[in-house]
């Protein structure tokens, strides 16, 4: 069984979290203890991703990304919330910095989780929140249910998110962003074996690794063509050889966020 989900969670919450946690944390004890976002991207703003927003603890921590797609919606992982209420979680928009004080805070006033969601190893990892403030960003397309010709093989595809620039480096306090070609399905196959949901996931990266999403990077973006088209999911580590990333097929799960943002 493969599996690193791809939030940034301290010692002590990964420790809280482990009964639920356990499949997506084998053999990710190192990563776990020093948590890393984007392997191998440049540094980059809001201002050119300005739908990119960071979700955070009540205390103002940033553990996963998510992206405006209305502007009291924002799209991201399962798996990022599992454990976590409405009360504990802030979404921030318009704000590079991690321990930057501009943009716009918000409380959320609902959270919906795929219900078929039980580990992002499984699928169905897809989550939107409901802002009780507007963010003032200009918010991203995303795709149909009928675009699913956006993954073939080869096509250069977009990731963004906070973070070191190494498996085993510390957290960058900018945004990051990089490019990956999307592997073919088969591909993803031949790497994580019966875990690759071809339904519900799709994978990118290099074939001899190097640029990855990481842990912190959960929940952000993977665009296609400037549009939302997956959801950083997991990983076998971070930018290894032979183990792409694996993101949420948003094609499969556009219709239920479509419910969700007109909701």
């Amino acid at each position: 069984m493969f599996g690193l989900n791809r939030a940034r969670r301290s010692v002590a919450a990964a420790l809280a979290t482990t009964a639920v946690t356990t499949t997506a944390l084998l053999g990710a004890t190192a990563a776990v203890a020093a948590p890393q976002p984007i392997v191998g991207g440049t540094t980059t703003t809001t201002t050119a991703y300005p739908f990119m927003m960071q979700i955070t603890d009540a205390s103002g921590n940033q553990f996963c990304g998510g992206t405006l797609v209305a502007a009291r919606k924002v799209v991201t992982a399962a798996h990022c919330m599992a454990g976590e209420t409405t009360r504990s979680v802030r979404v921030v928009g318009g704000r590079t910095y991690l321990n930057g004080t501009n943009g716009t805070v918000s409380k959320v006033s609902k959270i919906w989780v795929d219900p078929d969601y039980t580990d992002a190893t499984n699928g169905d990892d897809v989550a939107v929140l409901t802002l009780s403030t507007s963010m003032p960003y200009t918010a991203a397309s995303y795709v149909s249910s009928s675009q699913t010709s956006v993954y073939a093989a080869g096509t250069t595809a977009r990731i963004v998110g906070w973070g070191a620039t190494s498996e085993s480096g510390n957290s960058s306090d900018q945004l990051r962003s990089a490019t990956v070609p999307i592997v073919a399905d088969a591909g993803c196959k031949s790497s994580y074996g019966s875990d690759f949901v071809k339904s519900d996931m799709v994978c990118a990266g290099y074939t001899s690794g190097g640029v990855d999403t990481c842990q912190g990077d959960s929940g952000g973006p993977l665009l296609i063509g400037g549009v939302l088209a997956g959801i950083t999911s997991w990983g076998n580590g971070c930018a290894e050889a032979g183990y792409p990333g694996v993101y949420t097929r948003l094609t499969t799960f556009s219709a239920l966020v479509t419910a969700q943002v007109n909701s």
